[in-house]
């Protein structure tokens, strides 16, 4: 979209990418490690937020970006159900069951509130774009290795 260049600068999928690796070490250990309907489940359920995100904002239109965003939440909503199972299961204590659901709970907030924001912005998104913007817009991106984190700023350069 037109605010950020790279679905890496959104704060919500930030914080679903810290939700994910924070599930992923939960359910990597003990009995949860070895019940792998309900792990696997949520291992996708958290990537899926992240996904939708990522997919939304590549999509390059406001509606179709809602649209993701709205399955983001979806499957946030998803992971705080499946921790009620793990919590009840013993799979994780109280503890960890509060980070986790925090987490999934600032991961469903911080994605509707950029729905709520698009959904009140004059922005259509850059496929709507003339084709000068979208050829400043693309000699604008930097090039990434897959492994390589995303430049903050321009005097890492």
């Amino acid at each position: 979209m037109a605010s950020f260049r790279s679905f890496e600068e959104i704060d919500a999928w930030k914080k679903a990418r810290e939700l994910t690796r924070s599930v992923y070490g939960a359910t990597a250990k003990g009995a949860f490690a070895r019940d792998y309907a309900l792990r696997d489940q949520i291992r996708r359920a958290c990537v899926s937020i992240m996904s939708n995100v990522a997919e939304g904002h590549g999509r390059g239109g406001t509606r179709e970006f809602l649209q993701f965003l709205s399955m983001a939440i979806g499957s946030a909503n998803e992971v705080s159900s499946q921790l009620y199972v793990a919590l009840d299961q013993g799979y994780i204590d109280d503890r960890q069951f509060r980070q986790l659901t925090g987490l999934a709970q600032e991961s469903a907030n911080l994605v509707g509130g950029l729905a709520r924001y698009l959904r009140t912005t004059e922005l259509k998104g850059s496929k709507y774009a003339s084709s000068a913007t979208r050829k400043r817009a693309a000699q604008n991106r930097e090039p990434r290795t897959q492994n390589q984190e995303p430049r903050t700023s321009r005097q890492e350069l």
